[in-house]
């Protein structure tokens, strides 16, 4: 069991990976909530998380290809955490 607090950042260092994949299960408006995976740069190992764990105001949606930051609850987990995104895109590239 983690000691984590809801809504606090975890105590471990950071990691940095790019998501490679993301796996929809049907839930949400249109059945398009899914599940992300990110691979870790350090190790190549794979972690999973959802747009629940996306650190960010408005809308919480992430690309694959994206660069990101996030936190592991613990040393053992399969699950990222507090996740961050690197590669915001720029606003305006939405209206042209």
């Amino acid at each position: 069991m983690s000691d984590e607090t809801p809504g606090t950042v975890p105590d471990s260092p950071p990691h940095f990976g790019r998501i490679i994949d993301r796996r929809a299960f049907g839930g949400g408006a249109g059945g398009r909530v899914g599940t992300f995976v990110v691979q870790d740069e350090a190790d190549d190992h794979s972690y999973s998380f959802d747009y629940t764990d996306i650190v960010t105001e408005g809308f919480r949606t992430i690309r694959t290809g994206e660069r990101v930051r996030f936190h592991l609850p613990r040393a053992d987990a399969w699950r990222a955490t507090f996740v961050i995104r690197l590669d915001q895109p720029d606003p305006e590239a939405f209206y042209e």
